[in-house]
């Protein structure tokens, strides 16, 4: 059963099934910084205010805004 990125929270492992509804350039743009179908993150903290949400991947932290990513469909580890 997959779940909207947006749901998830500080300290969770997901994996990404994949991008519902996202906009292409939106989804290429991700998928260049390495965040491709089947990557494992994990939520790294979330802004006070509930936006942006930072994720680690590949050795990096990347910044995502919810409203952006939540086409983004994922597996809780």
């Amino acid at each position: 059963m997959t779940i909207s990125f947006c749901s998830l929270k500080p300290g969770e492992s997901a994996q990404l099934v994949e991008y519902r509804d996202v906009p292409h350039d939106y989804q290429q743009h991700l998928e260049s910084m390495g965040l491709t179908v089947g990557t494992w993150f994990c939520v790294e903290r979330i802004a006070p205010l509930g936006d942006p949400m930072q994720i680690r991947l590949r050795g990096f932290s990347l910044g995502l805004r919810k409203q952006e990513a939540s086409g983004l469909r994922v597996i809780k580890r």
